[in-house]
């Protein structure tokens, strides 16, 4: 189940472990309920679409079955989307991003601490968390809301300080 944006930072040392989050996007409906609301919607078409037909208007019955389909076609793909993991791990040497898509595909990133930086990026299309180190960038947290990635900003920044200021040896 896609729950909200999740983020812990983990008591530094624990484990080796300095920094844990999870960020996943929110979701207002659940998996079912992706699946009840097109279906009443589209019963509802159907019986507007069939009173059209019998009235002689059967291309209006066309239109409404389009329109279900549409619908439909539209909360598959929001659904979709809400698959989409980000994973962010600081442990005794490295930062560690990894990113599971839409499709199931991974992609992992690893950044040397001491030397990353974190910056909250905003823009046309909306903001991103920006990790940045030896010229290269990775954008995070699309699909967070400004304060949510403001907070997993400062969480991530206060984190790596603690590991440069010697909690990690």
């Amino acid at each position: 189940e896609v729950i909200t944006a999740f983020m812990e930072a983990i008591a530094a040392g624990a484990n080796g472990v300095h920094f844990d989050a999870v960020m996943v996007p929110r979701r207002s409906l659940s998996g079912r309920g992706c699946l009840l609301l097109p279906a009443a919607v589209a019963a509802v078409l159907g019986a507007m679409g069939f009173g059209f037909w019998r009235l002689g208007a059967w291309p209006v019955a066309g239109f409404c079955g389009l329109e279900a389909l549409l619908l439909a076609g539209a909360f598959a793909a929001s659904h979709r989307s809400g698959r989409l993991v980000e994973w962010l791990r600081l442990d005794e040497e490295t930062l560690s991003v990894s990113r599971i898509d839409t499709r199931g595909r991974t992609a992992r990133w690893s950044f040397e601490p001491g030397w990353v930086r974190v910056a909250v990026e905003n823009g046309p299309g909306g903001g991103r968390l920006v990790l940045s180190s030896h010229g290269r960038f990775l954008r995070l947290g699309a699909f967070l809301t400004d304060g949510e990635r403001r907070e997993v900003a400062a969480a991530l920044a206060a984190a790596l300080a603690r590991w440069r200021d010697g909690g990690h040896r």
